[in-house]
């Protein structure tokens, strides 16, 4: 028996994606798309302040080295801003040090994710993130996936 994430997993759900890398950001875009998101992109922190203002996303995944504005004042800003603070954003990075989590952790990210992203992984990696954050966790479905 095959499992498959469920189709239409995140209909609904909008999606703000920041990463200065094309293609981190084209397939990051491309796989929550196929699972019904709406997705909108940015490639800086400010870029991603300006549409976080204007979208309320559902979810934030934001790469941490970006031009201009990087990651670390992203999240800082959007904290200290008390109508954007409630959103869950997840770090994205190829800077996987230890004590990186951490980092990220204690400056409001609610979790991360390393670089590269893989078609293979990405969408179940963060599924299990977002599974654990409580205004994320029970809008989805207890069972993610099919069989066949």
């Amino acid at each position: 028996m095959v499992r498959h994430l469920i189709d239409g997993l995140l209909k609904g759900w909008s999606v703000l994606l920041i990463d200065d890398e094309e293609d981190s950001l084209e397939l990051a875009r491309y796989i929550l798309e196929f699972y019904g998101a709406t997705v909108t992109t940015a490639i800086n922190g400010q870029e991603g302040l300006e549409r976080s203002h204007a979208m309320h996303p559902d979810f934030i995944i934001s790469d941490i080295s970006m031009p201009q504005v990087d990651g670390w004042d992203f999240i800082k800003q959007l904290k200290a801003d008390s109508t954007l603070a409630h959103i869950p954003v997840i770090a994205l990075t190829a800077h996987a040090l230890r004590g990186d989590r951490e980092r990220a952790m204690a400056a409001g990210f609610h979790n991360y994710l390393t670089k590269p992203l893989t078609a293979n992984t990405f969408m179940v990696d963060l599924l299990q993130l977002l599974m654990v954050i409580p205004s994320i966790g029970q809008r989805l479905p207890t069972n993610l996936h099919t069989e066949e």
